[in-house]
């Protein structure tokens, strides 16, 4: 049966709201006859801007009210930033469809610097990740590194206030926003490793709703599904969520998945790496390799200061 109305699930920052528009626009092209209803969600971690995601239970507060709406029938998708969605999902759902990815990397957003480089001795930088701090600590060990909560405005708008002399951010959420000239400069992946799933959104969908499955499976980028599941899998071997400095990337080029992965200390003095090469159709079995040497370097150890 041709499903005609689609419920989509999403949270209600501007930045979610944007990501879910895409979605909507690509949908009514593919299906003309749709028609599409936003249920717009402040989640728990919304709310609370006042505490790290650390201390209130992690990311997955982004996607857990999300997800309840899926499981009561309220909302048939979610779309969600793959970096936000945790591990393991609720029995029930699942994530058929994962976006291509168009950019992974960090930015450098300042009003007075144009690069980390440029910053002088003791200036305040702020983000919300402790990956971002832990790597950016190991570049610059004299700065001021600070959290930094809130959506895009609000975060902005703290940098023009005075509060800090920088910022780094997910390039993708400035960009989808159309705030990239905001970009002073970007981290190479070599500098800055992104975290499991950055860039890339993610559809998420009651197992067996096969009429839904229909109508957004042309979405799926096999690529990029390839590489998030790569980077997945390591993150999911190492209990790797918001509350641990642990990165995941994953490249295809000629037919073979590269998969990087990283696990650092809380003041960057101590990174450890591992990288693995292997056919794409393995992705899951190479992210779980890639930890398994991580650990063997002594990952667990490394972890265990966070938890």
């Amino acid at each position: 049966m041709t499903k005609r109305h689609l419920v989509i699930a999403t949270r209600e920052s501007p930045l979610a709201l944007a990501q879910t528009d895409l979605i909507r626009q690509f949908l009514l092209k593919l299906h003309p006859h749709l028609s599409i209803e936003i249920l717009g969600i402040t989640t728990q971690a919304d709310k609370r801007l006042d505490v790290t995601l650390t201390e209130i239970g992690g990311k997955g507060l982004f996607v857990k009210e999300l997800e309840e709406a899926l499981l009561d029938g309220r909302a048939d998708i979610a779309v969600h930033s793959m970096k936000d969605v945790p591990m393991e999902l609720p029995e029930g759902l699942i994530l058929p469809v994962i976006g291509k990815r168009t950019e992974p990397r960090d930015a450098f957003v300042s009003r007075q610097y144009a690069s980390l480089a440029q910053l002088p001795r003791g200036a305040s930088v702020g983000t919300s990740s402790l990956r971002r701090q832990t790597q950016i600590r190991a570049m610059r060990p004299d700065l001021d590194l600070r959290m930094l909560r809130g959506n895009m405005n609000t975060r902005l708008a703290r940098l023009d206030k005075g509060d800090f002399d920088a910022i780094i951010l997910a390039a993708i959420g400035l960009m989808r926003l159309g705030l990239g000239a905001e970009i002073r400069s970007y981290f190479s992946t070599e500098d800055c490793l992104p975290c499991a799933g950055q860039g890339a959104l993610g559809l998420e969908c009651r197992e067996g709703d096969a009429a839904v499955m229909t109508l957004i499976e042309p979405l799926n980028d096999f690529k990029t599904n390839e590489c998030v599941t790569a980077e997945r899998a390591l993150c999911r071997r190492l209990n790797g969520g918001c509350k641990v400095p642990v990165a995941a990337y994953a490249q295809i080029h000629h037919g073979v998945l590269t998969l990087r992965g990283l696990v650092a200390n809380g003041d960057g003095t101590r990174i450890i790496r591992s990288r693995r090469e292997g056919d794409p159709a393995e992705a899951d079995s190479i992210g779980l390799r890639v930890a398994e040497e991580l650990l063997q370097q002594g990952a667990e150890k490394i972890l265990k200061e966070f938890l």
